[in-house]
């Protein structure tokens, strides 16, 4: 399998919790699809405290997993959503 992209996609998108609506992260995501998939090294600004729990309201978003060797974040389908 190949690494990610090295270099990292210009356009950043805000990640909420679905919840509470509550800014999760600045990503910079490349692609059209949906979010599926955060990798740490491209995480521009996080407002968590604890990794992959709202900071408002404690539910869980994401695991933590690597992904082609690199460490990522799956997100849990419903749980977030981008602008």
């Amino acid at each position: 399998m190949a690494k990610p992209n090295k270099k990292a996609p210009e356009s950043c998108v805000d990640i909420y919790c679905n919840k509470c609506k509550a800014p999760l992260f600045k990503y910079r995501k490349g692609g059209k699809g949906s979010l599926v998939k955060c990798f740490k090294q491209r995480i521009s600004k996080d407002f968590t405290l604890l990794p992959c729990t709202c900071p408002n309201c404690h539910v869980i978003f994401a695991r933590e997993t690597l992904i082609r060797g690199t460490p990522a974040f799956k997100m849990i389908g419903g749980k977030v959503f981008s602008k």
